[in-house]
């Protein structure tokens, strides 16, 4: 049996359906699907349960010794949030309560980390799981502390030789975008606000730039398909014995500007692109560079090929955005 908690979020209900791709019948997802259309994103898949949050732990005990792996995607992702102790709450102290049963049920256990633990960047973008390593990195916003916090704790439990799940993965996810990210409000990609833009015959909306090293679009980051994402981690499904802290992203960082013109080619329109201050609540802790360093998931044996942004843009364009139905 599969558990994926978050399954019918972004990353999750992708993780869920490949699975099913696969030829998995035995997944069950965990998560709240409040009152609005996220259900949608897990509406075409055969699933062997749906359960909320507070009920995950009971069904994991009544399901001990069958349950091979947990894929951890579950968490308040907005980078906007505030409440603290319900973040940790969330984000920590659940996720290290899961980590502890896959321990004892030796399940295995691949969790979602985040490149905000990066910061802005002067640390650098490796992936090192040591505890000097970790150490040196400072969140900019909630979101990522609390991922990092995680991080953490992990690798001094691992520093220790406490016990671990039979595999561990935790995932530095980049900039993700996708199909059934709908839900996600002011959270989902640019990739798919630039989209709704376009098609509303709007011109497409860029952050100015701040920095003076940066021109107004020019800011970058690791932008990642989903695709791709679900692919490695597919990949990690295969290899039980690859475990340790990855960076997930394309290791080949891109402008704002390449994304939206991205998205114009792929709507065969012609670039309109206004640019607009960045909101002061989140100027200061605005990443203006972020590239994945992709060597140590390399060093690991995945040669998995990354798709260039122009063509999984395009894909993500024409095969959902641009459709009556562009659910997964």
């Amino acid at each position: 049996m599969i558990i994926v908690t978050g399954g019918a979020g972004f990353i999750g209900s992708n993780i869920v359906a490949a699975l099913e791709a696969r030829g998995e019948t035995e997944v069950v997802v965990c998560d709240s699907l409040g009152d609005g259309d996220k259900w949608r994103n897990i509406a075409k898949r055969d699933l062997m349960g749906i359960l909320p949050s507070e009920s995950l732990f009971d069904f994991l005990e009544g399901q001990r010794g069958t349950i091979d792996i947990v894929f951890h995607m579950g968490a308040i992702s907005a980078t906007t949030a505030t409440d603290a102790d319900l973040v940790i709450s969330n984000n920590v102290n659940f996720s290290l309560k899961l980590w502890e049963w896959c321990v004892l049920a030796e399940a295995r256990f691949i969790y979602a980390s985040s490149a905000a633990t990066f910061g802005d960047g002067s640390a650098g973008f490796d992936d090192d799981e040591s505890i000097d390593g970790l150490r040196n990195l400072r969140p900019l916003n909630l979101y990522g502390w609390s991922k990092h916090v995680l991080d953490r704790r992990i690798a001094r439990l691992c520093a220790e030789g406490q016990p671990t799940p039979p595999q561990w993965a935790g995932l530095k996810f980049f900039n993700v975008f996708g199909p059934n990210e709908y839900h996600k409000g002011p959270m989902r990609s640019v990739a798919h606000q630039l989209h709704e833009q376009i098609a509303a015959g709007d011109p497409v909306r860029l952050f100015r730039s701040h920095h003076p090293d940066y021109e107004d679009g020019g800011q970058m980051r690791d932008f990642v398909s989903v695709d791709d994402c679900v692919d490695v981690m597919m990949w990690l499904f295969d290899q039980p014995d690859v475990s340790g802290l990855f960076n997930l992203g394309t290791g080949t960082a891109r402008s704002f500007t390449d994304l939206a013109h991205a998205v114009y080619v792929a709507m065969g329109a012609a670039p309109k692109i206004e640019f607009i201050d960045t909101p002061e609540a989140i100027r200061d802790k605005y990443q203006y560079f972020t590239q994945a360093n992709m060597a140590k998931l390399r060093d690991a044996g995945c040669e998995h090929a990354f798709r260039p942004l122009e063509e999984s843009v395009g894909d993500y364009v024409r095969d959902f955005l641009d459709q009556d139905d562009p659910y997964r």
